[in-house]
């Protein structure tokens, strides 16, 4: 067993101590992380060491280890702006969405921001990540702000690109984001959609690691099209092609979200300026920034 990442029903009643009955109780409760595969419930004993670990008393004096003060994930424009504006002194690290969730399940950092796409048009996308990682059992996910992302070209357009399809058939070089940013999700999901070989796609020279290094690769001639947001093409001074709008969400553990460094930051999200700044950006929708859209 020891060997074992998954452990049946009878193993992690015998792991956690439990009679096989009560660890039932618990999973008809939704209290234990588990899945259930062809009938059977499995067991992630790695979810259970921080299942186990959540719950742990702490003597007088004595603090649960903390995530650094960190928000990881997707570059987001409004979001630097919120951090910095807010004082929350919280840090930000730009690796994409999958990477900053990655690193909360790892408890590397406090907060992911995250834009995940199983479709180009899925609201649901960043709950049902969140559902889906047994590690994520006390997740909270707070609503940042839903944000316009299309297709960034060259001031005037001189290709003439239409949409996505138009730019493969035109020849454009695609600048290209890392694996797992939402952009690059969404990207292969409006390809696969497209009546043309996800082959004939022209990829430009690199990685860009975020939206705004993707734009600078359009604007000194390395790329001729890339997706990002409408705020980053305002920047940059490029054409935008609107493609969607997409839910940017803050994901947290539910301890992090009583710190007051994220209720600083979510105070701040609440006020007059957040507004402002949103529409100084262009490309934001406020309606439903700060509500809770997942509670685990």
């Amino acid at each position: 067993m020891q060997d074992h990442i998954y452990l049946t029903t009878e193993e992690a009643a015998g792991y956690l101590r439990l009679k096989e009955r009560k660890l039932y109780e618990l999973v008809a409760d939704g209290a234990v992380p588990c899945t259930k595969i062809s009938g059977k419930w499995l067991f992630p004993r790695a979810a259970l060491d921080r299942w186990l670990e959540a719950g742990l008393a702490h003597p007088e004096g004595m603090l649960p280890a903390s995530p650094p003060p960190i928000i990881g994930g997707s570059q987001d424009s409004l979001l630097e702006v919120a951090v910095r504006d807010s004082g929350c002194g919280l840090a930000l690290l730009a690796e994409g969405s999958q990477a900053g969730l990655d690193r909360l399940v790892r408890g590397e950092v406090a907060i992911a921001a995250i834009h995940l796409h199983a479709t180009p048009d899925d609201d649901e996308a960043n709950p049902a990540a969140i559902r889906a990682e047994p590690g994520l059992f006390d997740a909270v996910v707070i609503s940042f702000a839903r944000r316009e992302q299309g297709l960034l070209v060259v001031p005037g357009n001189p290709l003439g690109i239409a949409g996505v399809g138009s730019a493969v058939a035109k020849r454009a070089r695609f600048a290209r984001r890392q694996k797992g940013a939402g952009a690059q999700l969404l990207l292969n999901s409006l390809i696969e959609r497209e009546p043309v070989p996800e082959q004939a796609m022209i990829l430009a020279e690199g990685i860009c690691a975020t939206g705004q290094d993707l734009a600078l690769a359009i604007r000194t001639g390395r790329a001729d099209c890339g997706i990002a947001s409408r705020a980053v093409a305002t920047a940059f001074g490029l054409d935008f092609l609107p493609l969607v709008w997409e839910h940017v969400d803050l994901a947290m553990r539910r301890r992090t979200y009583f710190e007051p460094a994220t209720q600083q930051l979510l105070g701040w999200m609440r006020g007059n300026a957040m507004t402002a700044r949103a529409a100084e950006l262009g490309g934001y929708d406020l309606s439903r920034s700060g509500t809770v859209r997942l509670n685990r």
